[in-house]
């Protein structure tokens, strides 16, 4: 299946909160998302992403079949991490298992090298999500290591995985 990722638009936020209003995405992403998700929740998600300054925040939607299937982001780090971004991603579960995710990694990573400075990108998917960890693995990332009872989700202490790719030819 063939996947492509575009800038977001207002009109987008339907299939991102149909995406999100599920317990299975929402317990492999970050906390802080609302459940149900609603529409108006993406709007304000997608306006934010509209007016984040574009070198710092690379964000876009996955599209499949002409509509919204996930959504993908690489984001600048501060400091002396200043090169250095991380990635977080997720795709809607009638989407899991087809490599759209692997294909939308490959394409939004590409872009930041060639866009920016960045010269890492790293994501830290929970241990437990094998299917994530196999995504990296197929676009590219390099295994780094497991940061050990490094978050806390749904009431337990999990252990997250870390992941890196590096601009060619540093």
């Amino acid at each position: 299946m063939i996947c492509k990722i575009r800038k977001w638009e207002l009109s987008d936020a339907a299939d991102l909160a149909a995406a999100l209003s599920n317990r299975k995405i929402q317990d492999n992403l970050r906390d802080g998302l609302p459940f149900p998700y609603t529409e108006q929740d993406g709007i304000e998600f997608i306006s934010a992403m509209l007016s984040a300054d574009e070198n710092e925040t690379f964000a876009f939607a996955i599209t499949a079949d002409n509509k919204v299937v996930g959504s993908i982001g690489v984001f600048r780090q501060g400091n002396i991490h200043r090169q250095t971004a991380e990635l977080g991603y997720y795709v809607a579960e009638e989407y899991w298992g087809k490599g759209i995710m692997t294909e939308a990694v490959k394409q939004i990573c590409e872009y930041v090298f060639e866009k920016s400075d960045i010269i890492r990108i790293y994501a830290e998917p929970f241990a437990y999500n094998a299917a994530s960890c196999r995504v990296l693995e197929k676009a590219g990332f390099q295994y780094e290591g497991t940061l050990r009872s490094n978050a806390v989700k749904n009431g337990k202490v999990i252990d997250m995985k870390m992941y890196s790719l590096l601009k060619a030819g540093i």
